[in-house]
């Protein structure tokens, strides 16, 4: 068999892998649980239809680890770490693109990537065992080893500051930061990127977050494919061999984070921009994402604002007044109170009218309730769709990976329709009157005249 013949025929695996799941999406999900001396945590879901395995890395040392003269070393120091790995004995050192044609060489893909609480690293891989043991050992010595070029990081600087400044040229851009900084205070996950933040970056203090957060001891291990648990614990043993040793008894401690403080008066922050469409965030900090309300309010913010054209926000700002396009609500839960944000966009001369009738429909919905066809019309939805969100081997692996993550129990995903069946109109009711205050939420337009 050529190259090319060998090569298409691992990319039509990896296609195929995202319907690998598929057939049992719906049966019961065992979901194996251990940890290893090192005091790495590992979750492991056999899924032996397709002879690929996923594996999903979570350290806790995300961008909420960041100070604010120093925002974004938590992204690119994710970033920087797949730039090239250094010689170690006889193994040469790779620089980027070297390394890139070594993961192209064998089908398989690792790369790390971080969010407001996690610096994550992914790989997927065949499972023939040749490529297997290819595929992992290149990945440790990438997750262990990384060379920290400081050529490619004045590159890869210079990139990303012009990238913010043409970013702030957009309404949208402008209304998020400002929104952020006013839902967030003082927390790192209002924090914004600057290129002065970037310029305050060395080299050095990557290495620094990488040698602090990067431990095995640190780290929940997530593996979905065709491997059985020993097969697991080898990868994952492999994966770690070049990271400092260590024990979960002996792992040094991280500096607790504040939580978000509560808003404490309403906030209103209009921003000229000469723009046709005005740029509307109204919100405040929500809730965290092990929270036990996170069904009530899951449901809840469907009706209200989640559910695209069937949601309450829809029908009265588009349908029945014209005053949008495009409006909706979200939650955003993490480690921390992530924020609930009503959103919408509209004429700068309708703006006013626009705010004020999506704050109507949450102070009624908040009084209120939904209605038993908006509950019953939710709940169907939601039910029925959950096959949709484990369906494939790398939506099972995100999911059970922020299962790991949130310390939920292992048979979240199993109860998870019964879950949305409990919740009730009282419930949806209580839980928004607990997690929400509307007279005391920011409001941030971009767009108009301003004031």
């Amino acid at each position: 068999m050529t190259f090319f013949k060998k090569t298409s025929a691992r990319t039509l695996l990896v296609i195929s892998s995202a319907f690998g799941f598929l057939g049992s999406a719906l049966a019961a999900i065992p979901i194996q649980n251990w940890s290893q001396p090192n005091g790495a945590q590992v979750f492991l879901v056999e899924s032996p239809s397709i002879p690929m395995v996923d594996v999903r890395i979570d350290f806790d040392a995300g961008s909420r680890r960041d100070t604010r003269a120093q925002a974004g070393l938590a992204d690119v120091t994710a970033m920087m770490a797949g730039k090239g790995v250094r010689a170690t004995g006889s193994e040469p050192a790779l620089d980027e693109n070297q390394l890139g044609e070594a993961w192209a060489d064998l089908g398989a893909s690792f790369g790390g990537g971080a969010t407001s609480d996690r610096m994550s690293f992914r790989l997927r891989t065949l499972t023939e065992p040749d490529l297997l043991k290819k595929a992992v050992h290149l990945a440790a010595r990438e997750l262990g080893e990384p060379s920290w070029p400081e050529d490619v990081w004045q590159r890869e600087r210079e990139r990303m500051t012009a990238s913010i400044k043409e970013s702030r040229t957009r309404p949208g851009t402008i209304a998020g930061l400002a929104y952020s900084k006013a839902v967030y205070g003082t927390h790192p996950y209002g924090f914004e990127v600057t290129p002065e933040s970037l310029a305050a970056i060395s080299i050095e203090n990557m290495r620094d977050r990488y040698a602090a957060g990067i431990l095995p001891c640190r780290a929940k291990v997530t593996v979905v494919g065709a491997v059985t648990r020993a097969q697991a614990e080898s990868l994952v043993t492999e994966l770690f061999q070049r990271l400092p040793s260590g024990s979960g008894a002996a792992c040094p401690s991280l500096p607790a984070i504040p939580e978000v403080a509560a808003l404490s008066a309403p906030q209103d922050e209009r921003i000229a921009f000469k723009s046709a469409q005005a740029q509307v965030l109204i919100g405040q900090p929500g809730y965290k994402r092990a929270d036990p309300d996170y069904f009530s309010l899951l449901v809840g913010n469907y009706i209200l604002g989640g559910g695209g054209f069937v949601s309450r926000l829809t029908t009265e700002v588009r349908e029945k007044r014209g005053l949008s396009y495009s409006v909706g609500s979200y939650f955003s839960p993490a480690l921390h109170a992530g924020a609930f944000t009503l959103t919408l966009q509209t004429r700068p001369d309708q703006a006013d009218e626009a705010i004020r009738v999506s704050k109507q429909v949450l102070a009624d919905f908040m009084a209120k309730g939904p209605t038993p066809a908006e509950l019953k019309a939710a709940k169907d939805y939601l039910q029925g769709g959950f096959a949709l969100r484990i369906d494939s081997n790398a939506k099972l692996l995100d999911s059970v990976a922020d299962m790991a993550w949130n310390g939920l129990p292992l048979n979240y995903l199993d109860t998870w329709v019964e879950q949305i069946g409990r919740v009730s109109v009282a419930d949806i009711q209580a839980a928004f009157a607990r997690k929400l205050q509307p007279e005391k939420m920011v409001t941030v337009v971009v767009g108009g005249a301003g004031s």
